[in-house]
């Protein structure tokens, strides 16, 4: 059964292919898939790139000329969303995590734990970044906007977050054992 989910998601996929798959590529229909998978991109990115399309739900890190892994993501809700190029000047293990002020301010309810205080959650499988976080930088300046994983699996193929990118947790350690510091980073 054809839902305005998997519409959504196989339009978004092959309108955000066309920019990574060899123009040689034939067309085909796609269905929504977060499984890392070896894919084939154009011969313009290169090796260390990483790109990422949220209307796809997808992430790339090129590994070769003309190949790449991809990792299914979940997004920002609208309006939330990182767009542009950063570095990835951070790496953290189990990382621990406060909400910003504006998500606190945005959501009182759900960060009431965070209002008036100076908590930080540590890291841990109960806690929302998961098991590794990727931090993205500006000019050496951070962003607040993240690459980590998750404790909520099916936010993934979803606009869900607070403008983070999410990956299950699995995939978030096999990219976190990939990417070096200063890998650059392109959210289209």
């Amino acid at each position: 059964m054809l839902t305005r989910r998997s519409f959504l998601a196989s339009s978004a996929a092959t309108a955000g292919s066309a920019l990574l798959w060899p123009e040689t590529a034939p067309a085909q229909e796609q269905t929504y898939d977060p499984t890392p998978q070896y894919v084939s991109v154009r011969r313009e990115f290169l090796p260390g790139q990483m790109l990422i399309v949220p209307r796809a739900y997808y992430l790339y890190w090129v590994t070769e000329p003309k190949q790449a892994i991809r990792y299914g993501v979940g997004v920002g809700k609208a309006g939330l969303e990182f767009t542009g190029a950063a570095t990835i000047d951070r790496k953290q293990k189990w990382p621990s995590w406060r909400p910003t002020n504006e998500m606190i301010t945005r959501s009182p309810g759900t960060f009431a734990r965070f209002k008036g205080n100076s908590y930080v959650q540590p890291g841990g499988p109960d806690n929302p970044l998961g098991a590794r976080a990727l931090y993205l930088y500006q000019n050496g300046v951070d962003t607040y906007f993240r690459i980590h994983g998750t404790n909520q699996p099916a936010s993934i193929g979803q606009s869900w977050s607070n403008g983070c990118i999410r990956m299950l947790n699995d995939n978030v350690i096999d990219l976190y054992d990939r990417v070096p510091l200063g890998t650059m980073v392109t959210v289209l």
